[in-house]
């Protein structure tokens, strides 16, 4: 193994280290001696990366962003309605925060008081929600009188929520209460014969299971659908 082979794999089971400890105590009470020893290096070896907690929290965040992109670019386009987009990609979200504990660090040190890193992954799946919600608007979706700023409101703060909501109990974070959520909602904002052949559940693309890292949520059991 290279040395650059090696400093990548040091510099990614850091960031893993610390969204597990980020995660389990918050950012405040994570300690860089934890970190670094979670990921089985010295605390040097930490410094030869990172020059402070907050750099680390960064790192955390960044990483985090790109497996978000990823989801949204994995979403298929084409055919397919911006707004089975968007359900599909808030499961795939949904699948994310069960299996990536990257990515769930990530959400919470968006919303965690007090930490202030340089991606807000909040703001920025707000602004993945409003890119689907406009081309919706444009494909002529959204049944008349539908705020644009409403529907994104109401998929942010739904999904955010149950990412929070699960911190305290993992039954919300299921695809089963996110398509309860989109069985109500896509009747309401969609334009009718664009509801008739909506999925709540998703399509087959959203559940293909390719989002997912080798550890899921700590306590998560898969359920038939």
């Amino acid at each position: 193994m290279s040395q650059q082979e090696r400093a990548a794999r040091t510099h990614n089971a850091l960031i893993r280290s610390a969204a597990e400890l980020f995660e389990r105590h918050g950012y405040e009470k994570a300690s860089l001696n934890e970190i670094s020893s979670g990921a089985g290096v010295s605390r040097g070896a930490l410094h030869f990366h990172f020059d402070t907690k907050a750099e680390v929290a960064a790192a955390v965040e960044s990483a985090a962003a790109r497996a978000l992109r990823r989801a949204v670019e994995s979403v298929p386009t084409g055919d397919m309605s911006a707004l089975q987009g968007l359900t599909d990609l808030s499961h795939r979200l949904v699948q994310l925060l069960l299996w990536d504990v990257v990515v769930r660090a990530g959400f919470m040190l968006s919303w965690e008081a007090g930490q202030r890193t340089r991606i807000d992954l909040c703001q920025e799946w707000h602004a993945h929600v409003h890119r689907f919600v406009a081309r919706a608007a444009d494909e002529k979706a959204l049944a008349p009188g539908v705020s644009q700023e409403g529907v994104v409101n109401a998929v942010v703060a739904t999904t955010v929520g149950l990412a929070v909501l699960s911190r305290a109990d993992k039954e919300w974070l299921t695809d089963q209460t996110l398509t309860s959520f989109w069985q109500v909602l896509l009747p309401s904002v969609a334009e009718p014969r664009t509801a008739a052949g909506l999925n709540p559940f998703g399509t087959e693309s959203a559940h293909d299971g390719s989002l997912r890292s080798p550890v899921p949520y700590p306590g998560y059991v898969p359920r038939p659908r």
